[in-house]
């Protein structure tokens, strides 16, 4: 991968994760966490959502990448909450 994708790739990542965790309004990740969550997160989206019949398209590759992986973001912190959940 080149030095340009990797960087594209980390910011659109961060974005998303954040997008993420605005939307699902979690506890705040940090710069690393958003960027983790929002590169999974795009992972999931890519996968999930063809599956359930979704697809975005906004006419530019970085805002449906942002968009899928802000959906994907979402998910998994959705997952991530009810696994580490703690007792009250």
């Amino acid at each position: 991968m080149e030095t340009e994708s990797l960087i594209i790739t980390l910011v659109l990542g961060a974005v998303a994760g954040w997008l993420g965790g605005q939307i699902f309004k979690g506890s705040g990740l940090g710069l690393i966490g958003n960027i983790i969550v929002g590169i999974v997160g795009g992972f999931i989206g890519y996968w999930l959502l063809p599956k359930l019949g979704l697809h975005i398209n906004t006419g530019t590759s970085w805002l449906n990448y942002i968009l899928t992986a802000g959906i994907g973001a979402v998910v998994l912190l959705a997952l991530l909450n009810i696994i580490f959940r703690k007792n009250s």
